[in-house]
């Protein structure tokens, strides 16, 4: 772990979470579902069975659709990034329209099914007890609660945001202003209990420090993980990490021993 903190982690009363990258592996939900794309491609193609390209890819078309569409329901939008990256690869034209379509749409759908990370339901089983905790997801209700019954085997959330509900997609500071808002009303939890746990220093951490959240760093990846930037990306002044811990099991471990002192 670290700290720039001098908060301890038992001064907060509320963990928000991102929860695709932090608590579900996205990376490889994201490339699983992808297959019949990277299937079609030629054996040459540089993108051929090249996970970090297509994620990239994917990344790339997915922001730039929120950005366009900060409305849009996110199994929509996901149809919509299948179709962008099989006309960037080129493979649009290896099948029919209906088959194309039906691609979309089971992509679109796959958010649900999405496995999580390894050490998450039972980390998040240990944070429960000493927490509320809380969802801030760029996903639509449906599945997100897909995921929670699913991959995240039910574990208790005492309120789940989204971006469908709020009309925007994260790092738009909105999200994080309904947030902070709705759960004052819906919790008692104010601004000052937070700590936002997420992967992603782009889309989670820079919005956070901007809310006046403090924070804390999965760092899953770190500097290799596709999505969310490096630490390099971002300046001083944009950042303030509470805490960073490797994975949410390390974190669960830090707040066992801190509340047992």
């Amino acid at each position: 772990m670290t700290s720039s903190s001098n908060r301890s982690l038992k001064s907060f009363k509320a963990l928000s979470f991102d929860v695709y990258a932090t608590l579900v592996d996205w990376e490889t939900g994201i490339y699983n579902a992808l297959s019949p794309l990277n299937e079609r491609l030629a054996s040459t193609h540089p993108s051929k069975n090249n996970k970090r390209a297509l994620l990239q890819l994917y990344t790339r078309l997915e922001g730039e659709l929120e950005h366009k569409h900060p409305d849009m329901r996110y199994n929509t939008l996901l149809r919509l990034v299948y179709r962008g990256i099989a006309d960037e690869l080129g493979v649009t034209d290896a099948v029919n329209s209906d088959a194309m379509d039906k691609e979309m749409e089971v992509f679109g759908e796959s958010v649900g099914i999405w496995p999580a990370f390894p050490d998450t339901v039972d980390a998040l089983r240990t944070l429960g007890k000493y927490y509320k905790l809380i969802i801030l997801s760029n996903v639509n209700n449906e599945n997100i609660e897909r995921t929670r019954t699913g991959p995240l085997q039910s574990t208790p959330f005492s309120a789940v945001y989204t971006a469908q509900e709020i009309g925007s997609y994260k790092p738009d500071l909105r999200n994080f202003e309904y947030m902070i808002e709705h759960a004052k009303g819906d919790l008692g939890v104010e601004k000052a209990d937070f700590l936002h746990t997420a992967q992603a220093l782009k889309h989670d951490h820079v919005p956070a420090k901007k809310a006046g959240l403090a924070s804390c760093w999965i760092q899953r990846g770190g500097d290799e993980a596709v999505i969310g930037g490096k630490l390099s990306d971002f300046g001083e002044d944009e950042l303030d990490l509470a805490f960073s811990f490797k994975t949410l099991g390390d974190m669960a471990e830090a707040v066992e021993k801190a509340f047992q002192d």
